[in-house]
């Protein structure tokens, strides 16, 4: 039997002078653990002058999580946060009952030109915090739990995994590690946590013996432990936890147990009920459709 539940591919999509790719929320698999959104964006290489520049736009009824491998991105929000997330660092912003963020290239690198390369996620809250008080914590990569091998590292981003705890405050059970591989290492994936899958970033590894490449994120089969090979040197994460506590509905970057909460934030947003982002004056209109 295979280990591999799902195996799922991405789908691009232009954001703007830059392409994602994006495998959550996907077919037959809407989540994993938490994860209910997942996207690989880049690499994109702006030359001096351009940048990304996301203007402000709302969420309710989740957590961002934007963990980087290249350049910088200035994070804003309604709370009167602004930071700069750097490579390794993990930016966690509870989005609740509802925030507003931007996200823009710094000036700096703005001047110099960049090339920009990461994940951006999105946690969806349990039942019981759907409207918590929104908050932004910035966590630095030397924070990070880092285990150290001759031909491998895993970074401990969220949640817990081969004995080590990561410092950014999760709900309930969760498992984000990034891994970079050199050819021919091993690792094994432990049954702890109830869904589990591998995002292959970059390379192509074998997970007992089933071969998984570049772009594809393996669902895997719950309850076994499982051995991931690199076929070649490979970046990867390997994410999952809890499943979801009950259905989620998705609409632009509205995620929200029911319906009804996805239509009155289209309507707060489009009335401009939501709170603004200091130094911004622009904002990302509604959607039509």
């Amino acid at each position: 039997m295979s280990s591999i539940q799902h195996l799922l591919k991405p789908h691009e999509r232009d954001l703007g002078g830059f392409s994602v790719r994006r495998l959550l929320p996907g077919l037959p698999k809407q989540s994993v653990g938490p994860f209910i959104f997942f996207d690989h964006m880049g690499p994109a290489s702006f030359a001096p002058g351009n940048g990304i520049d996301v203007r402000p736009h709302p969420h309710i009824g989740l957590a961002t999580v934007t963990y980087l491998y290249e350049g910088e991105i200035l994070h804003r929000d309604s709370l009167g946060n602004e930071q700069v997330i750097r490579p390794g660092d993990v930016n966690w912003m509870t989005a609740g009952h509802g925030v507003v963020h931007s996200e823009r290239t710094p000036p700096g690198a703005r001047q110099t030109g960049q090339q920009v390369h990461g994940i951006q996620t999105w946690f969806a809250l349990p039942l019981a915090h759907e409207d918590a008080e929104p908050g932004f914590w910035h966590h630095p990569a030397s924070s990070l739990p880092l285990i150290e091998q001759s031909a491998l590292t895993l970074r401990v981003i969220l949640g817990h995994a081969y004995g080590y705890t990561s410092p950014v405050h999760t709900y309930g059970d969760t498992l984000y590690v990034a891994g970079e591989l050199d050819q021919h290492a091993r690792f094994d994936i432990p049954a702890d946590h109830a869904e589990r899958g591998v995002y292959v970033a970059r390379g192509a590894v074998e997970i007992d013996g089933e071969r998984v490449e570049a772009g594809q994120l393996a669902v895997l089969q719950p309850g076994r432990l499982v051995w991931v090979e690199a076929l070649e040197d490979v970046r990867l994460l390997v994410l999952g936890g809890e499943p979801l506590d009950g259905p989620r509905h998705l609409w632009w970057n509205f995620v929200a147990s029911t319906p009804e909460r996805i239509e009155a934030a289209k309507l707060r947003w489009q009335e401009d009920r939501f709170p603004s982002v200091p130094g911004e004056v622009e904002r990302i209109p509604l959607p039509t459709r």
